[in-house]
Parts: structure tokens; C-alpha cells; sequence
């Protein structure tokens, strides 16, 4: 079974044309989950349209004050987690609101999931209109990278990302502080599993005004906050994989 995960808000002018992409995919036992997080702007009303019941829609509603005092990126990842938790399948997508999926992507990742416990693939960048606007979103990376590059240099992608379940089992639950969800996936699923990056272009990811991602390009926000994050991060995830392999030993005697 699988599962793809989703987390929308206020994404009614380009979520259609996603969900149509995904659901050509799927087979009748699997899911589509969406979580959204409050969204306005008729977003619930085009979900709904579809009347499939493989589409499984969550309410993830913030409270306005927290959304006005907390950076995009993490009210995005608690959303996924809110998706992700409530995932069954055995191999899981994650999904932005407004990409388009590649007719192969889940026949094309499932081949490499066999023999790799994570598959990041590489994507066609679009603009508002659909236009490609570079034929790579990547270009050259190695994976995996190791815990200190990716805390020096995050890679991991969460819209060309799909894993096994048992990296849920050690990622979940997500660290309540400053940590995006696919550079949390992807650490974890390289410390405790085999991680496989492809060049097939399976996504066209689309770069707009209204991306929540800073993947592309050089950071915005303060150096004082990037050192931060860097930090947190690797508190979180040294944390976390020394905890899991403590009890992982302990249960063994």
C-alpha cells in the first residue's frame, strides 16, 4: 500500500492539477492524505470535487497568533507530521500542494525503493504557468551526504522524497523545535538506513512567490538564525539517533 502525504494551505489555484497528477498513480487500496492547515481561499472546496475515496482530508488548523509568530517552514512541517502520522502504507510519498507529479514518478521510485530504504530523484523546476524553467532542479549531488553536511548544507527535498515505513519509526515524532521535515527524514533514514538519490526528473516543482521552501538559492534569513538552526539540528538528530540506538540495544538483552 502506499501512501502519499500532503500538506496544503490556501493552495486552491494549483492544487487540482496535483492531485490529479498523484491520482492517475494510485491504485484503488492506496491513500492520499491531506492535511490542511486553515485554508481560506476555496482550497477544502477543490479538494473535496474529487469525491475519491482514496483522498483522506485532515484538519490541521493553526491558531492565527502562532502562524503570525512561527517561520513558514516549520508550521509546514508539523502539517506533513500531522500527514505522516496518520499514514498506513508501506511506502510513502511526500507531495507539495502545488507541483505536478511525472506520469512514472511512483512506477519509477518504487523499482529503487526494492534494494533502498529512501529515493530522493531529481525535478523539473516550472513556473506559475507551467513553464519549465530549468531542467534541473539539483544538478550534481552525492547521497548520502553524512550528518555534518547536511547540517552545513541541507539537500533533501521533501517533494522528490518517498521512504519506507521503518524510517517513520524512528522519525516520528518530529523535534518540537526549528527542524524542516525532510532535512529530518533524510538524516535519519541515512543513519539508519540506505538512502538512493536518481537523476530521473519526476516532479515539476514549481517555483512561485508563495513557496514556503528556501531550498533554492542562498538563505534569507539572519545569520544569527541559520547558526541556530544548524545547532538545533544537530542536537536534535545526535539525540535522537543515540536514543535509538540505545533502546534498540537495550531490547536486544
Amino acid at each position: 500500500m502506499i501512501s502519499v502525504c500532503m500538506a496544503s494551505y490556501n493552495g486552491a489555484q494549483y492544487i487540482k492539477k496535483q492531485i490529479s497528477s498523484i491520482l492517475e498513480q494510485l491504485g484503488e487500496n492506496d491513500e492520499l492524505i491531506i492535511s490542511d492547515d486553515g485554508s481560506n481561499d476555496g482550497t477544502i472546496e477543490v479538494i473535496n470535487s474529487f469525491n475519491d475515496n482514496r483522498i483522506v482530508l485532515l484538519n490541521h488548523s493553526r491558531n492565527k497568533n502562532i502562524r503570525k509568530t512561527t517561520y513558514p517552514h516549520y508550521l509546514v512541517s508539523s502539517n506533513y507530521e500531522n500527514a505522516l502520522l496518520h499514514s498506513s502504507g508501506d511506502v510513502i510519498f511526500l507531495a507539495d500542494q502545488d507541483d505536478i507529479w511525472i506520469e512514472n514518478k511512483i512506477e519509477t521510485t518504487i523499482s529503487y525503493l526494492k534494494s533502498h530504504s529512501m529515493v530522493m530523484s531529481d525535478c523539473l523546476v516550472i513556473n506559475e504557468n507551467d513553464e519549465i524553467v530549468s531542467n534541473s532542479f539539483f544538478n550534481s549531488i552525492r547521497l548520502p551526504g553524512g550528518l555534518f553536511k547536511n547540517i552545513h548544507r541541507p539537500v533533501y527535498h521533501g517533494c522528490c522524497m518517498a521512504f519506507k515505513r521503518e524510517i517513520l519509526t524512528v522519525a516520528l515524532p518530529f523535534p518540537k523545535k526549528m527542524i524542516l521535515h525532510d532535512t529530518w527524514l533524510g538524516i535519519l533514514a541515512e543513519s539508519f538506513g540506505n538512502v538512493k538519490y536518481i537523476d530521473n526528473k519526476l516532479v515539476m516543482y514549481r517555483r512561485h512567490l508563495k513557496n514556503s521552501s528556501f531550498s533554492e538559492g542562498k538563505s534569507k534569513n539572519a545569520i544569527f538564525f541559520r547558526i541556530q538552526y544548524r545547532i538545533e539540528l544537530f542536537y536534535q538528530a545526535l539525540k535522537r539517533i543515540i536514543t535509538v540506538r540505545w533502546n534498540s540495544k537495550s531490547s536486544a538483552f
